[in-house]
């Protein structure tokens, strides 16, 4: 199995640009599930139940049951490890040996991605069923890759988006607020990175996906808090559907120009240290959204990106976002492990050089240090 080796991709000639921008079908509101039902079985016949978390297992144990009444045969199997090429030659024997013909992706953010990837590389629809809103992964036609050990390693661009994404509100609802507070940072993002990236672009598309990011930064600085304070309550079905849907779309519009920058570079890199495997994937992203406003204010002189950083601080510390290093667990981390951080984030493909400067990794890690007062030192 070679993921990086789609069975079709389209190679637009130059000045064309090719866009997978959105599920074929989603269905999204408190009874998603029960409508999915009958559009799952026009997509196959034996679905491959893709899941990980054990604080899932009776959830996907339920939904297993109900796809069986519905007529529909069934797979379970789950990953050892994160989104990683270990555990999806195992999924592709499994899905195989079976005869699935329907990958079902039941979870978060990396089984949602392993469940994409796997029926791309296998060429089978997909359906995607995010447990949380912590990201828009059941969203994109994009995969990340990680090591056994967790750390991210690629990610690889699908050739579309998922045939089927169901939001249901209530499986959403189960998770965590934490999970929702990583999703809010990690949507937020999509405004600081492409407003750098893509803003002065000349391209209407990418515009308006740009636009499109400032107004869902909006409405998450006016709404975060209290969609997490009222589960259920209006603002959280609006930030949740921002998180999970509406970032997503934003990517498939602005497509590869409309670019992560900082923020998703420096959380590859800290998902290199084994001691920030425990913090969520957007936690790492809006801590690198801070990281990215201090290199913006060290190196480019912008006191907008410093205001910016000064706005968001506040909120991020109300919402439990990490804003130091110790936030993250990394208070004593050694210098060593920081400049590690600090190469990985900033290799010769890291998406941090499309950033309008140059970045080096002292400059990184002083941004590391400084997200808060300026004047911290590594251990």
């Amino acid at each position: 199995m070679n993921p990086d080796q789609p069975p079709a991709t389209i190679t637009p000639p130059s000045g064309t640009a090719c866009h997978a921008i959105a599920p074929a079908q989603v269905l999204r509101g408190p009874g998603a599930w029960a409508l999915a039902l009958p559009q799952l079985r026009q997509l196959g016949r034996h679905a491959l139940l893709v899941g990980r978390s054990r604080s899932t297992s009776g959830l996907r144990q339920q939904l297993s049951g109900q796809l069986s009444a519905a007529g529909l045969a069934v797979t379970c199997t789950a990953l050892q490890h994160d989104c990683c090429d270990d555990d999806l030659e195992q999924l592709a024997q499994h899905a195989q040996s079976s005869g699935a013909d329907l990958v079902l992706a039941v979870g978060g953010g990396k089984v949602l991605d392993a469940g994409k990837l796997l029926a791309h590389t296998l060429g089978l629809p997909c359906a995607t069923v995010p447990t949380s809103a912590a990201t828009c992964a059941g969203w994109t036609a994009l995969s990340n890759i990680y090591s056994p050990q967790g750390a991210f390693e690629r990610d690889v661009a699908l050739a579309r988006c998922p045939d089927l994404l169901v939001f249901d509100h209530g499986l959403v609802a189960q998770a965590p607020p934490r999970t929702l507070a990583s999703g809010i940072a990690d949507a937020m993002a999509k405004w600081y990175e492409a407003s750098v990236s893509s803003g002065g672009s000349s391209d209407g598309l990418i515009q308006q996906a740009v636009q499109m990011a400032r107004v869902l930064r909006d409405q998450l600085l006016l709404e975060a808090e209290t969609a997490l304070a009222t589960p259920g309550s209006e603002a959280w079905v609006r930030v949740a559907e921002a998180c999970g849907l509406t970032a997503g779309l934003i990517g498939g519009i602005g497509g590869a120009r409309c670019r992560t920058v900082a923020a998703h570079a420096v959380h590859n890199g800290l998902t290199q240290l084994p001691s920030c495997h425990g913090v969520l994937h957007g936690e790492k992203v809006g801590f690198g959204i801070l990281v990215q406003l201090r290199l913006e204010e060290l190196l480019g002189g912008s006191q907008l990106a410093a205001q910016a950083r000064r706005q968001l601080l506040p909120l991020f510390q109300r919402l439990g976002i990490p804003s130091t290093l110790a936030d993250l667990g990394l208070g004593q981390a050694s210098l060593e492990a920081l400049q590690q951080v600090c190469q990985f984030a900033c290799t010769p493909d890291s998406d941090l050089h499309h950033l309008p400067f140059a970045v080096e990794p002292p400059d990184l890690l002083a941004a590391l240090v400084s997200t808060t007062s300026g004047d911290r030192q590594p251990a």
